[in-house]
């Protein structure tokens, strides 16, 4: 599209644009050519394109790349020194190798941002691992008509850019000797405008997420602003709008000139008054004596009006006076009845008590009396169990004897001699088999406790490990909403007091303002305060405890208000504490009880609180003003527990969180500040820490369970299969057992024998019915005793409800007297209230009367001066500072004529200039004006020229676009809305009539590519620039596609051996054609062992062919 325009002097020249009317001739002829040569055929457009390609060759190849070379830049120690030839160049090589690094070099060191490189959003990331700084040199031909202050650079410029860790880019430009010329990036600019060399221009500069985005890219705007950028129309297209934001600020401008014009002729007007009123002197004195006068008599008026107001006031305050006293006398009544009030109920309260201590030593004797009835009670059911059991057991011995007697007496005379043997051996055989089972029973039972041992064991272990385990999970749980809380807390340090602490915030505002409080609601309080020293936040937060989330109220009616919006906003949550107490203006006077260390502070003095009511609630509730903080444990401990403590401290917190009393010391269980730490981020780091290392723990932890959990189950199952062997041996045994009775009991009784079991059982049958006799007896005291017990219970639930009853009193009485304390309260605080404004009412008072005595004395003062200078008084109508600014204004204009009174030539001059001024600034604004008019018509005629141009430009690129698809078979149309700002390409695939024509989403990847090819084949032919650099343009091309585009674009730059041309590919290019004025530079592999850096002797082979 541009033109190079040499330069016949020494200083470089930057390029311009042609002449409108010169590309609109231009344009015009091209297009009637092409729509001629269209008519003709093919043969007259490839004839007239090589004409076109040859008569541009003319122009030399000033700012063609020469050489580069990288240094730690990207991940590359070394690369080149890179030498490029004049036409074409392919930089070859594979994934790693450095080509995407090459061009990323060039672009940033021709000026061109990181975000243009798509390879980093900023400069330091292009500093290899490890390096302070990435060097890159390039260097630029400076030959021909074109060549940029040739007589200080030569026939070559060298770039050097150097990126430090940080990020800065700092550059050098030297000549071809090496000399340094300019350290400034304004001298970059200006070698950049001279060569045209637009880096953001993608059709300059392709690389390759750009070409992938726009070979990708579906959207027919963003071809369409590809098209204006390759082409500089929108460059044009903003100079336009820049032109016309100008024209309004001028306008702005021109409009400011015409105020000021305005003050020219108001300065002309008052030398033309001076001009024309050249009279006598005796007119304007007379007229400054009258006005004197006039203004004398306006002062005393003046200050007689501003008197009456004060006279009104002093005596509505007077009479105010008598409501203050009534109010002060009416709430001292209201405290005297408050604390008679009060004084009631406290007796009531101390007599109620003192019932409940008489009924006490009662209470205490019914109880034991009834805890004795109730032991005698049990003592009786046992001895009735006792004999009831005993009988149970005489019953039993008595039918056991009977029928041992019976089978005897059956069992006599039935055995002989030889059973008797046989029945011998056989039990003999039945011992000996018992015993075996005895011992195998023995060896069981001990296997059985071992395994019994063991399987405890394991559980117990289980049992301490889910312990420990519940522990660890309860402290991982907590640790994750405290990190939740500290990392919500980033943005606003309520939310460590809570989720909705922000919601219930903003609705106790709104609340407030609508009326609702008497007065605001303070809170959270650990939010109301600040720390003077961040290393005690631990131990101010312990001590503090749940006073942190609490908030106070000035009265129980704002209590009330702040509960049910409490329930409204935490629902389901836990509810901070509220503290009800009257609101003060100042803080405690805590100089008397406070404690005062010379070395240590007090938990007060550690706080920055700048609430008083805040304070106040603290103080009330934990006496802060008492505690110690003192930072090491051992010092807090010798400091407490020695004979002399300081005075008035109850208590002191180590800067760990220990509590140290004078007799004992508590160790704190937490470790971190929740609320009140002050880095948040360290805060959060360390909880991120110890949740890794929990979660480890955690699972190792598991790891050891599910180990335990297997030695249970295999001690559960041995110990199963043991006692099932128990079982079994014991089965057998009772088995053996009953044998070995049965063949005891064969044996023959003798008859004397049976007498012994005969009187035992007469003697059972005597036991049984002595033991009746005892259990009935004892079954009649039983009855009584329970009788007695429940009495004596009965009477003890009595009186204890009696005392609970008189408790109940005591309660309600006692919430009498804390509401009888906050009315006495509340009494005095109004009471001190109205003494304080009636005091300031009486002062305010005295302050009106001395201002008024002051007035007075001014007001005779006025007058006597008055009546010196005008004895009568005078009816002035006019104020003061009119009459001043007017006599003002009269005695400068006679003093300014006194002065000037012989010199009218000196009055007649000054007219006159500003009557020039006026007149000339007149003129100007009205020349400016013209000027805007004619400047709109000149804008208005160049967008059409501009529209006229883009449309030539459109057409051009269309003829070259048809030219590119016709090598290949192909015909397509480009068309161009500019309204819309769309560029919709569509390409028809074989000739004929039944050939489909599509857009450039139906097309393959391969056929997209090559049409992307040929449209930016014919933008190269539209536009102008000293190189091209293309990156991996034919990764998504078939073979047959990439051959193609390859030839097209080699016969391209067959036709412009003005313009370098560097393609970037990991192709191994050995198809390329013989010819002298192809390069070709192949990059070898990286080393990923060694990281060696490419040198241009070791590891770049150059090929020309």
């Amino acid at each position: 599209m541009f033109k190079r325009k040499s330069s016949s002097s020494n200083t470089p020249n930057k390029r311009v644009r042609p002449g409108v009317a010169e590309e609109e001739e231009e344009e015009v002829m091209e297009d009637e050519e092409m729509e001629d040569e269209d008519a003709a055929g093919p043969s007259r457009r490839d004839a007239r394109r090589s004409r076109e390609m040859q008569s541009v060759c003319e122009v030399g190849d000033a700012g063609i790349v020469e050489s580069i070379t990288l240094k730690n830049f990207m991940c590359h120690s070394l690369l080149g020194p890179f030498t490029f030839g004049s036409n074409v160049n392919f930089v070859v090589g594979n994934n790693g190798s450095g080509k995407s690094a090459v061009l990323t070099a060039l672009i940033v060191a021709l000026g061109g941002t990181a975000l243009a490189t798509n390879r980093g959003s900023s400069l330091r990331c292009f500093v290899k691992e490890g390096e302070s700084s990435a060097d890159v040199s390039v260097t630029l031909r400076n030959k021909g008509r074109d060549a940029y202050k040739p007589e200080v650079y030569g026939e070559s410029i060298i770039i050097d850019l150097r990126i430090t860790r940080e990020g800065i880019r700092t550059y050098k430009v030297r000549s071809k000797t090496g000399q340094l010329v300019s350290a400034k990036k304004e001298e970059l600019v200006s070698i950049l405008d001279n060569f045209n060399i637009q880096v953001h221009n993608p059709v300059s500069i392709l690389t390759q997420e750009m070409s992938k985005h726009f070979l990708h890219s579906k959207g027919e705007g963003d071809k369409y602003r590809f098209f204006m950028k390759a082409t500089q129309l929108e460059q044009m297209k903003e100079d336009f709008i820049y032109i016309k934001e100008t024209k309004h600020v001028t306008m702005a401008k021109v409009e400011q000139h015409a105020e000021c014009l305005k003050d020219l002729k108001r300065k002309f007007q008052e030398k033309e008054d001076r001009y024309k009123s050249l009279e006598s002197l005796d007119n304007m004195n007379a007229k400054l004596e009258e006005l004197q006068k006039q203004m004398a008599w306006a002062l005393v008026t003046e200050m007689e009006k501003e008197l009456l107001p004060l006279q009104e006031k002093l005596q509505s305050d007077k009479r105010s006076t008598e409501k203050y006293n009534g109010k002060v006398e009416e709430w001292k009544n209201k405290v005297v009845e408050a604390e008679n009030k009060y004084k009631q109920i406290h007796e009531q309260l101390e007599s109620i008590t003192l019932r409940v201590q008489e009924l006490q030593p009662q209470c205490a004797q019914l109880k034991a009396e009834a805890q004795r009835c109730n032991a005698l009670h049990k003592s009786s059911e046992v001895s009735v169990h006792r004999c009831k059991s005993y009988l149970r057991d005489l019953e039993k011995d008595r039918t056991q004897l009977s029928s041992r007697i019976n089978e005897l007496q059956l069992s006599i005379s039935q055995t002989t001699g030889a059973e008797s043997q046989a029945r011998a051996e056989q039990m003999e055989q039945i011992q000996a088999d018992l015993d075996n089972l005895a011992h195998q029973e023995s060896t069981l039972r001990q296997q059985i406790d071992q395994y019994q041992q063991a399987s405890s064991r394991a559980k117990d272990e289980l049992g301490k490990m889910s312990q420990e385990q519940d522990i660890l999970q309860r402290s991982m749980n907590s640790k994750r909403r405290n990190l939740q809380t500290m990392e919500s807390s980033r943005s606003n340090r309520l939310r460590r007091f809570g989720e909705h602490m922000p919601m219930l915030l903003s609705a106790i505002q709104e609340a407030h303002q609508s009326g609702q409080f008497r007065q605001r609601p303070r809170g959270p309080l650990g939010y109301c305060i600040s720390l003077k020293d961040p290393e005690l936040a631990l131990a101010i937060e312990i001590c503090l405890k749940n006073q942190l989330q609490a908030f106070t109220c000035d009265n129980y009616e704002d209590e009330k208000v702040l509960q049910a919006i409490m329930s409204r906003i935490l629902r389901g949550g836990r509810r901070p504490t509220i503290i009800t107490s009257a609101f003060l203006p100042r803080v405690h006077d805590t100089s008397r009880r406070c404690v005062a260390h010379p070395q240590y502070p007090s938990v007060l003095q550690s706080l920055e609180i700048e609430d008083p009511v805040v304070a106040n609630c603290l103080i009330d509730q934990r006496a802060i003003e008492t505690v110690l903080l003192i930072k090491n444990r051992t010092e807090a401990r010798r400091v407490m527990q020695d004979r002399n403590p300081p005075r008035n401290c109850t208590q002191a917190f180590s800067q760990d969180g220990d509590q140290i009393f004078t007799n004992r010391s508590y160790t704190a269980e937490q470790t971190r500040a929740n609320y009140l730490s002050g880095d948040v981020e360290e805060e959060i780091r360390l909880l991120e820490g110890e949740l890794e290392n929990q979660s480890a723990q955690m699972t190792h932890f598991q790891q050891q369970m599910r180990k335990v959990e297997e030695d249970i189950r295999l001690n559960d199952g041995l110990l199963r299969r043991t006692h099932m062997e128990q079982k079994n041996a014991k089965d057998k045994a009772r088995k053996l057992q009953l044998m070995l009775a049965d063949l005891q009991n064969v044996e023959e009784p003798q008859s004397e024998d049976l007498k012994p079991l005969e009187e035992e059982l007469e003697e059972i049958i005597g036991k049984i019915s002595a033991k009746r006799i005892e259990y009935v007896a004892a079954q009649a005291e039983m009855a009584q005793l329970k009788a007695s017990c429940e009495e004596a219970e009965q009477e003890y639930e009595q009186h204890k409800d009696h005392i609970s009853r008189v408790a109940e009193e005591a309660d309600s009485i006692k919430e009498e007297l804390s509401k009888s304390d906050q009315d006495v309260v509340k009494c005095k605080h109004h009471k001190n209230h109205y003494e304080e404004k009636r005091k300031a009412h009486l002062d305010n008072i005295q302050t009106l009367e001395v201002d008024l005595n002051s007035k007075k004395q001014e007001l005779e003062t006025s007058v006597a001066k008055a009546i010196q200078i005008c004895s009568e008084r005078l009816t002035v109508d006019r104020t003061p500072r009119s009459l001043d600014t007017e006599i003002s204004r009269l005695r400068f204009k006679i003093t300014t004529q006194q002065d000037q009174q012989g010199d009218r030539l000196e009055i007649v001059r000054q007219y006159r200039e500003a009557l020039g001024n006026y007149k000339g600034v007149a003129q100007q604004v009205k020349t400016l004006k013209n000027f805007i008019k004619t400047l709109d018509i000149i804008i208005n005629e160049r967008v059409k020229a501009y529209a006229e141009l883009r449309r030539f430009m459109s057409a051009r690129c269309k003829y070259y676009f048809d030219s590119m698809l016709d090598q290949r078979g192909y015909t397509g149309s480009m068309k161009f809305d500019h309204k819309s700002e769309t560029l919709s390409i569509s390409v028809q695939q074989a000739s004929g009539a039944n050939a489909a024509v599509s857009d450039m989403r139906s097309l393959s990847g391969g056929e997209r590519s090559f049409s992307t090819v040929c449209f930016v084949l014919a933008l190269w032919a539209v536009t102008e620039a000293p190189f091209r650099c293309l990156d991996e343009f034919d990764v998504y091309m078939d073979m047959v596609n990439r051959r193609i585009s390859m030839d097209m674009m080699l016969r391209v730059a067959t036709t412009q051996r003005y313009r370098q041309f560097i393609f970037l590919t990991p192709q191994n290019m050995s198809s390329l054609p013989v010819s002298k004025f192809i390069h070709i530079l192949r990059l070898k592999d990286p080393d990923r062992g060694t990281n060696a850096p490419q040198s241009a002797q070791n590891d770049q082979e150059e090929e020309q062919e």
